[in-house]
Formats: C-alpha cells, sequence, structure tokens
C-alpha cells in the first residue's frame, strides 16, 4: 500500500466514473476474460469507452437489472471475469436476489458496481438514493464491499477487486468529487489508511466522508483536540486490528459514512469494539431515513453528512470517556 495524501479539500474536475472506466480498459487490454455488463447507462458512467474498444466483451442487458445479473452470473461460470453495473439503488435493492443466488451462493466472483451511492443521487431524489446497499452486500456471506473517496482510489481498488476472485460491491461516485489522493497511490483491500496521526479521537470515514474528516480534523486541531483519522474504504473485510489499535490508543470513536448508520459502517465498526474493546462511539451518517430530490450540498446538510457534524460528535465521544 502506497499513497499521497492531496488534502486540499479541492473539487476535480474529471468525472470520477473515469477511474473505473480507465483500469477497465487497462485491464481489458491484458486480459481478455475480463467483461462489463451494463444497464443501459453506459453513457452515465462512460462506459460506451469499454463498449467501442471491445464491444464483444461489454454486454448491455438494458433496463433489466435482474437479468443482468444473471448475465455476469452466466459468463463467470465460463471463466469470465464480470462487472456489472447499475445505479446503487438497482444493483442493490432491485437486483439483490439475483445477485445472492445467482452469484454469491452459486460461488460465482461477480464484482457488482453501483453508482450514485447515498446522496450523490442528488435530484435523482429518494427513490434513486440507496442508504442501505452496502447493508445488503454486506450480509453477503464472503463478499466484499467497498466505498472508494475519490478517482484514484477507485482506479486502485478497481484493479484489486478484479485480482481478488471474490465476490464484491463496489460503490461509485459518477462525476464530481474532492480529491484526497494523488493518482498512482495503491491500497490493499481490507486495510485501512491511517491519514492523520492523533490520540485524543479516531475517526473512521469512507467515501465522500472520508474529505470531511480531514476537515474535521483541521477543526478539532485549531482548538487544541488531537484526531486520528482512518480511511476504511473496505467495509468488508472489515480491518479489526487497525480499529482496535487506534481504539485503545484514544479512547473513543466517531465512524463517518454516506449511508444509514443502523446498518453499515458504524454497525460493523460498533460490533467489532463492543466484544474486543469497548469505547464511547458516535456516529456520522443517515438516521434512518428515507432520501430526497435536492442538490448534494443541501442534502450534506439536511442529513447531518458534513465536517460539522464530525465535530460535534468527536466532542459528543470524547465527553463520554
Amino acid at each position: 500500500m502506497s499513497f499521497t495524501l492531496i488534502g486540499k479539500h479541492e473539487k476535480d474536475s474529471r468525472a470520477n466514473r473515469d477511474g473505473y472506466v480507465n483500469a477497465m480498459l487497462e485491464m481489458m487490454e491484458a486480459d481478455p476474460t475480463i467483461m462489463h455488463v451494463d444497464c443501459d447507462l453506459e453513457g452515465c458512467i462512460n462506459t460506451g469507452k469499454l463498449a467501442k474498444a471491445f464491444p464483444e466483451r461489454t454486454i448491455n442487458a438494458g433496463i433489466a437489472e435482474a437479468n443482468a445479473m444473471g448475465i455476469g452470473a452466466g459468463l463467470c461460470a465460463t471463466g469470465k471475469n464480470v462487472w456489472v453495473h447499475s445505479f446503487g439503488c438497482f444493483a442493490s435493492r432491485r437486483a439483490f436476489d439475483q445477485a445472492f443466488m445467482s452469484c454469491a451462493y452459486a460461488k460465482l466472483p461477480v464484482h457488482v458496481l453501483g453508482s450514485d451511492p447515498g446522496v450523490c443521487a442528488a435530484y435523482n431524489g429518494g427513490t434513486h438514493m440507496p442508504f442501505e446497499d452496502c447493508a445488503l452486500y454486506l450480509s453477503v456471506p464472503g463478499s466484499v464491499v467497498v466505498d472508494p473517496a475519490d478517482m484514484a482510489q477507485t482506479y486502485a481498488l478497481t484493479k484489486a477487486i478484479t485480482a481478488s476472485g471474490k465476490f464484491s460491491y463496489m460503490r461509485l461516485i459518477r462525476k464530481g468529487f474532492t480529491t484526497v489522493y494523488a493518482d498512482g497511490s495503491e491500497f490493499e483491500l481490507g486495510k485501512g489508511v491511517v491519514l492523520k496521526e492523533g490520540k485524543d479521537v479516531t475517526i473512521i470515514a469512507s467515501g465522500i466522508m472520508v474529505d470531511e474528516a480531514l476537515k474535521a480534523e483541521e477543526t478539532l486541531a485549531a482548538e487544541g483536540i488531537s484526531a486520528k483519522v482512518i480511511d476504511m474504504h473496505t467495509w468488508k473485510p472489515l480491518d479489526e486490528e487497525l480499529i482496535l489499535a487506534s481504539a485503545k490508543e484514544t479512547g473513543c470513536v466517531v465512524t463517518a459514512e454516506n449511508h444509514n448508520v443502523t446498518c453499515g459502517l458504524g454497525s460493523a465498526i460498533t460490533r467489532v469494539l463492543a466484544k474486543n474493546c469497548p469505547v464511547p462511539v458516535e456516529m456520522v451518517g443517515v438516521e434512518d431515513r428515507f432520501g430526497q430530490v435536492g442538490a448534494e450540498s443541501f442534502l450534506r446538510e439536511e442529513y447531518g453528512l458534513t465536517a460539522a457534524h464530525i465535530v460535534e460528535a468527536a466532542k459528543a465521544a470524547i465527553a463520554r470517556k
């Protein structure tokens, strides 16, 4: 694992989806077994590039997500290394039975890609806003569940998952994103990344909340509070060793996720801590609510997904020590 932290909190002009597409183009060039199945969303995540370069290995299953999972399973059963994409709401809720039975239960390592996770669905609204997608895939025995923060991490983890031989689910921010890592950074599945060292509180975040955690660390530092910041890009398998070591070091934990806290990263981390190292935990995320229409900036405030909310949670956790 080798990474360079940018930490400037700047929006990138590129589309994050190209982290996936560029990785796939390189891998498909080198490995004729790699394939992509889409659900009539090639324009949404730019996988038209894959169809143009490798038309015989890029399949548009149409707006038929359950069928797309079946296609992915069938291809995988014949020795292909397959990714299946749809919006996160459809890749999870709509096609979960087929993903579970046809792929995972059948021991076929299909890689599911769910785009527009959580509030990133923005103006597509509550019907398209998955706050429970990772919860479903966390429940699959032996699954890998990943929530990348930016384009560099999406690129690296796409390659890592493809090489894993594991049934997996990866979230995908489609367009605008805040740069956290420099291009060329490398990451290991199941291994969290320590971005900042600290002694008063541990903040564990993933996806769009990683940059918010870094901003929160700066605010806390200005107030004399030392926060350790961890990017837990892999929710399963979870880096329990890092979680426990950090909890023992700081004595309290804050989790931050673009997901329902009742069944996501925070609950997974709390389960580990409750069994092995009980410490105060505060969870920043969606509190058992449905999505709604709005700009992402509005939705982040509405659902408490900001640096300010992490700062508040950190102070609450410290007070409970």
